[in-house]
């Protein structure tokens, strides 16, 4: 990837760390002023929105999400990339059958007049997430990219 493709994929990793976190300011910070954000309850419009929206999940209320870029390309407008990876749901409830859940991200991300990138789009790539064992979790985990170098 590029200087600026590993600019995005560090504040993607930084964008899903947010979350991990439970950080909703840093949370915040990440999101574009216009972003959209789409899934299987609707559509969040404006960052506003898409903390309301977020905030269970940035809370850890219920099952923990994590996502983790394996790519990123930089458009034809050298301020627009798109980010891609699995995402992965955990239940972390002893009775929760299945624990994980697996899927596939596509984010869209601006670069604003300072340089710095913020996700507009967000839309979890159209895949349904699908069971995962642990094993299968654990060798998912062990394939991604630990850094991004230019």
């Amino acid at each position: 990837m590029t200087a600026a493709e590993c600019a995005v994929w560090q504040r993607e990793l930084g964008f899903s760390d947010s979350v991990a976190n439970h950080d909703a300011k840093a949370f915040a910070a990440y999101l574009h002023p216009g972003a959209v954000f789409i899934d299987d309850g609707g559509v969040a419009r404006g960052a506003p929105a898409v903390i309301a929206k977020w905030a269970p999940l940035v809370r850890g209320d219920g099952v923990r999400l994590r996502w983790h870029p394996e790519r990123v390309v930089i458009g034809g407008d050298p301020d627009t990339a798109l980010s891609m990876g699995p995402y992965w749901f955990d239940d972390p409830k002893q009775t929760a059958e299945p624990r994980f859940r697996v899927g596939r991200f596509i984010s869209t991300w601006k670069r604003d007049r300072h340089g710095v990138w913020h996700v507009l789009f967000d839309g979890g790539g159209g895949s349904q997430p699908q069971p995962a064992t642990t094993e299968q979790m654990l060798a998912l985990q062990a394939k991604l990219p630990k850094t991004c170098a230019p």
